[in-house]
This record gives C-alpha cells, sequence and structure tokens, in this order.
C-alpha cells in the first residue's frame, strides 16, 4: 500500500507515532486546565476549581495510558525485529 492510501494504524510505528502526538497534546491540554483552575481559584470560583481538578485528573489519567501505550509498542516493535532477525 502507497503513501497516499496508508491509514494511521498500518503499522505498529504509525500508531507509535500517533500516541505520541497524542500524548503531547493531552501534556499541553493539562497545562491549559492547570492555568484555568488557577484563575478560577485566584477569583474564588471552587465549583469551577473542583470541575478543572476532576478534568486534570482525567487527563493524567490518559496521560499514564498514553506512556503505558507507547512501551507496549515499543515493546512490540522490538519483538517483531527479533523476529524477523531470527527468521533472516
Amino acid at each position: 500500500m502507497d503513501a497516499r492510501h496508508a491509514r494511521p494504524f498500518d503499522s505498529i510505528e504509525s500508531a507509535h507515532e500517533f500516541v505520541a502526538l497524542l500524548s503531547e497534546q493531552v501534556e499541553a491540554a493539562m497545562k491549559e486546565t492547570q492555568g484555568h483552575s488557577d484563575r478560577a481559584n485566584a477569583e474564588g470560583n471552587q465549583r469551577r476549581v473542583e470541575a478543572l481538578d476532576v478534568a486534570l485528573l482525567k487527563m493524567n489519567q490518559l496521560s499514564t495510558h498514553m506512556q503505558k501505550s507507547r512501551r507496549i509498542l515499543n515493546d512490540l516493535r522490538t519483538l517483531r525485529r527479533l523476529l524477523f532477525q531470527e527468521r533472516g
């Protein structure tokens, strides 16, 4: 399949790249959300602070899952390389 028709997860490498990009976006969203939380806290808007804290908790969970996914994909790439070298 040529690059024009490649799907995002045609290979372990493309899946790894996607997860890496998603991880970067999650980290950026966490920083932005923390800023909103800091401003809401300074304004005394406790309900908003609590809601933003829940959002930060969920983004942190997602970030942890992305890190684990990257490690798993790295393991799979390594295993694939070892298997193909053993065959060759």
